[in-house]
């Protein structure tokens, strides 16, 4: 008889991503709860998460990290998995995820993240692997309190599983850019709130920095033109925060 794992709550937040947030359950069947924290959807995300099983908790929006760690607070178990509404565990990551609960050598585990964009798993550059740090005890970990880029903190050594979260960027151009210029505002005022300094060398060279790392370096161009697309977009977005941050500065 195998032997039995550890109990496992997957805990997502959401706000109007019904779109995309029926494949992103149905990946999650192999936890015994799945934990949904939505801030006001209105096209039919809670409904659907609902009919799927996820047990929906309200809560006006926090901040990124506040958001996903009010959503940990929620969930019945110890062991959580934490995605985001735009992922699905893929085949492969469910079985490293299952057979290392059976008896897990780590409290703390991260793993590949794999990004679709344009129609294209990207396999290099900045879109892989991409290692996140979204499965572990939550008596060992928490999510910083971030409101953009927020991530796990921990004091105990990571794991790394096989497998890969597979990431559905936004497809459409237009919207994705959308996503990233609320992002890149967040992040201005993030800098802003802690008082960092933006000089002509940031504003100027973080840009060229970025594509020389993730573009040239780690074979970026190997993932064709929705491997240029992504890195040039984000390469804007490193200039973008900095001149958000600028103007504020100039404003106060």
């Amino acid at each position: 008889m195998a032997a039995a794992r550890q109990a496992l709550s997957a805990v997502l937040i959401t706000l109007n991503c019904a779109h995309s947030l029926r494949a992103t359950l149905e990946s999650l069947t192999f936890c015994e709860e799945i934990v949904v924290v939505d801030s006001g959807s209105t096209d039919g995300t809670r409904e659907l998460a609902e009919s799927l099983g996820a047990r929906v908790i309200t809560e006006a929006w926090r901040g990124f990290g506040p958001q996903k760690q009010f959503a940990i607070d929620q969930a019945q178990h110890d062991w959580v998995l934490c995605v985001d509404s735009d992922e699905i565990v893929s085949d492969a990551l469910r079985r490293s995820i299952e057979s290392e609960l059976a008896a897990p050598a780590y409290k703390v585990y991260e793993f590949p993240r794999c990004n679709r964009f344009l129609g294209r798993y990207l396999r290099h550059g900045e879109g892989y692997p991409d290692l996140s740090l979204r499965l572990f005890n939550r008596q060992h970990a928490r999510w910083s309190d971030d409101v953009v880029h927020e991530k796990v903190i921990t004091l105990d050594v990571v794991g790394r599983l096989k497998g890969d979260l597979l990431h559905h960027s936004e497809e459409n151009i237009e919207s994705y850019l959308a996503k990233q210029n609320r992002y890149t505002t967040l992040a201005a005022e993030a800098m802003l709130a802690e008082g960092t300094e933006v000089s002509f060398t940031k504003l100027f060279l973080s840009p060229g920095f970025r594509f020389i790392k993730f573009y040239l370096l780690r074979g970026g161009w190997l993932d064709g033109l929705p491997g240029l697309i992504h890195i040039l977009i984000g390469c804007f977005n490193s200039f973008a925060k900095y001149a958000k941050h600028f103007e504020r500065v100039g404003r106060g």
